[in-house]
């Protein structure tokens, strides 16, 4: 085979491998990282040993995802205020398949901030054997033998990670209909500081969760609860972002919103719904560090 030939085989797999490294990982730039330490062992490897080429990146995707993950985790107990996985555009992480709407499905609920953040609660392998197999349809064994476990070890990690994601029940996505009522009922509470209309929407669980990194303004903890969620938008967030620029786009899977200031793009808000479609969760991104590549895909 010639490098030419080498590198159109794994751009073919490519998306695959950066779908599944971001939701392991549920940040953009580890993600992409992990893709290239891919594409430099492959092209490293001697390719006619490998009868499987989509099996082997997906291994070797894997195996590094969960190698920066155990990194990322000793990161982000020293992390300044709350952590929040790095938002990301529909067309960023495709996980493959033929579009229908099932598969539409659990692309969308696979990439909510929710479901990625309940994620994060996961061991490493229970993370990576629990998207390989109910998200990228890997069978048992294939999974098995990309984590170097049994095949009877690898369906009780699947079966613990998702026990612990059907109790949480983030895994549902919400009508569009009621996703863009809560969007305008949002943009009036921050624009013209108009709760009331918001607060009909709200689950008896709200809570609102602000990622500064330390790097921007944010709510240093989760804020619980209808009222202190709705005092919050109308004390802070109305008089600080009412004048805005506002952009309706995807964020990961459902409807979200880019505030712009100046130019310059100064949170990235998405959110979660209970299975009745009651707003549970405000996500508001304000770390500048996750947002730029937020703002380069915008861009374009």
């Amino acid at each position: 085979m010639t490098a030419a030939h080498d590198d159109r085989l794994f751009a073919q797999h490519a998306p695959m491998l950066t779908g599944l490294a971001y939701r392991i990982l549920g940040s953009r730039a580890d993600a992409e990282d992990a893709v290239q330490d891919t594409y430099l062992k492959w092209r490293e490897a001697g390719r006619e040993a490998i009868d499987n080429p989509a099996a082997w990146l997906t291994t070797a995707c894997t195996r590094r995802c969960i190698d920066l993950l155990r990194a990322a985790h000793r990161t982000r107990v020293d992390y300044v205020g709350s952590w929040l996985p790095e938002p990301i555009q529909a067309e960023f992480a495709e996980a493959g398949g033929d579009g229908g709407p099932e598969a539409h499905w659990t692309l969308a609920s696979s990439l909510s901030t929710a479901f990625l953040l309940l994620l994060e609660r996961l061991t490493p392998k229970e993370r990576a054997a629990y998207l390989l197999h109910e998200i990228f349809d890997q069978p048992y064994a294939e999974v098995a033998s990309i984590l170097e476990i049994e095949e009877a070890a690898c369906r009780k990690l699947v079966q613990r990670a998702r026990g612990n994601i059907e109790q949480a029940k983030v895994r549902h996505v919400t009508p569009a209909e009621q996703q863009d009522r809560l969007l305008a009922a949002f943009e009036t509470a921050i624009v013209h500081g108009r709760t009331a209309p918001l607060a009909s929407l709200l689950s008896q669980q709200i809570a609102l969760h602000a990622d500064g990194g330390g790097k921007a303004t944010a709510a240093a903890q989760a804020i619980h609860g209808a009222d202190a969620v709705l005092g919050f938008i109308a004390s802070v967030l109305h008089p600080a972002c009412r004048e805005d620029r506002w952009t309706f786009v995807d964020l990961n899977g459902s409807r979200g919103v880019i505030l712009e200031r100046a130019g310059r793009i100064e949170a990235a808000i998405s959110f979660g719904y209970e299975e009745g479609g009651a707003l549970r969760d405000i996500f508001i991104m304000r770390n500048p560090d996750k947002l730029a590549r937020l703002e380069a895909v915008r861009i374009r």
